[in-house]
């Protein structure tokens, strides 16, 4: 219902229902529009009681179709009395889309406390004990050499493993893969079908137990400690940066296609998979 009384306010023109539109399609109009003088022949009398001021007692319902008023009454909830209120309504709250927006400074971080070296393959063999194995002997510039298994055997003959240099992700937590202890993995790019994988190759020139980093030569100073394999583990690193690893359309690694992997020699590639995944 409108209010039972007016304020006094010259030339106030009462809006019922702030002038909306209403699911039952009807635009409610202004119901009253009174003159200016009205309230100059009320002002002597504005000690009055209110009760002196005339009532107005209009229900909408009479401006209502019968058929649409149960359709009205429940579309309208809201009332709007003050003659200061507009029309319009405030624009919902919107969420900032920076909240989705990955920060890609701390996911570079945590991916440079990742032990990435440059590693030469001594000896490679099958697994005897899993057919999609290989187990690799591997030079990670360490005093003695890891023994890492890798499911390789589908997508690279066995041969072409022998002598190769490799990029060893080497601060992960040893893993018993059939019987096998593997201390590491290798590091390859696959297409999105998962049918081409290539392993990457480091510049000529690396040697093993070199570095591995994200980001420029000049960055090399001011690397982080690499991360504990418990770290590694508890944290979650490995999980949080490997969504962000592909190559570019030159074939190079990177993190978020901006920072390639980088050695003391150059970047780190692979030998023709371009924007593939990395794992």
């Amino acid at each position: 219902m409108v209010p039972a009384s007016l304020p006094i306010t010259t030339g106030l023109r009462l809006l019922s229902y702030c002038n909306q539109t209403y699911n039952c399609g009807i635009a409610l109009r202004p119901l009253l529009s009174l003159p200016s003088n009205y309230y100059s022949a009320a002002k002597p009398n504005r000690q009055q009681k209110n009760s002196n001021i005339p009532s107005l007692s209009l229900s909408i319902s009479s401006f209502i179709p019968k058929e649409k008023s149960q359709v009205a009454s429940k579309s309208i909830k809201t009332f709007c009395t003050s003659s200061n209120v507009t029309a319009d309504p405030s624009p919902p709250a919107t969420t900032s889309s920076d909240e989705n927006v990955v920060d890609m400074t701390k996911i570079k971080d945590m991916a440079n406390t990742l032990d990435i070296r440059v590693g030469k393959i001594l000896k490679a063999w099958r697994h005897e004990e899993a057919d999609s194995l290989y187990v690799e002997e591997i030079d990670v510039g360490e005093p003695e050499p890891r023994i890492i298994c890798s499911g390789l055997v589908k997508y690279i003959p066995l041969d072409d493993l022998q002598d190769k240099h490799v990029v060893v992700l080497a601060n992960l937590k040893p893993r018993n893969m059939r019987g096998v202890k593997s201390s590491g993995m290798l590091m390859a790019a696959s297409d999105a079908s998962h049918e081409n994988v290539e392993l990457l190759e480091p510049p000529v020139g690396a040697l093993p137990g070199d570095r591995i980093w994200f980001g420029t030569e000049d960055e090399k100073e001011t690397l982080p400690e690499a991360a504990s394999p418990n770290q590694i583990a508890k944290k979650k690193i490995w999980e949080q940066v490997q969504p962000h690893l592909a190559t570019t359309d030159s074939c190079v690694a990177t993190l978020g296609g901006t920072h390639s992997m980088t050695t003391a020699a150059g970047v780190v590639v692979s030998k023709s998979l371009v924007k593939a995944n990395i794992a």
